[in-house]
């Protein structure tokens, strides 16, 4: 079941803006396996990745209902899978997070889903 859903919408230039005034914005924003990959990144790919991550995370924390404040940048990491797809690799949710980051011009939009994993009847008689 789906019990939270979260959209940010950022544009890349104003979180490169953050970055060129003060570099340690992104250690701010990625967790160390983040940043290792971002460091491995060059050119405006660098910046629509943290971008990304950036409006990834607040769109957790929107799905979480709290907002970043109540939950840390820190706390939550999204890394490629094998496919380079994003994936959650560390969050506070029990259950199922999905996200979706797409990048267009001088934007990055980011779409979380959190699933609850519910038995199903089959599943609770087996038990």
């Amino acid at each position: 079941m789906i019990v939270g859903h979260g959209i940010d919408l950022q544009a890349i230039s104003q979180v490169a803006k953050a970055y060129e005034k003060n570099a340690r914005f992104a250690k701010k924003v990625l967790t160390a396996p983040e940043l290792t990959f971002f460091e491995s990144l060059k050119g405006q790919r660098k910046m629509t990745f943290l971008a990304g991550r950036w409006s990834a995370k607040e769109a957790f924390a929107k799905a979480w209902g709290t907002g970043i404040g109540q939950i840390s940048f820190q706390d939550l990491e999204i890394l490629p899978d094998d496919s380079g797809a994003p994936i959650f690799t560390n969050h506070p949710f029990s259950g199922k997070v999905w996200v979706s980051i797409s990048h267009s011009g001088d934007f990055v939009q980011a779409s979380v889903i959190l699933e609850t994993i519910e038995n199903t009847d089959e599943e609770a008689c087996d038990e």
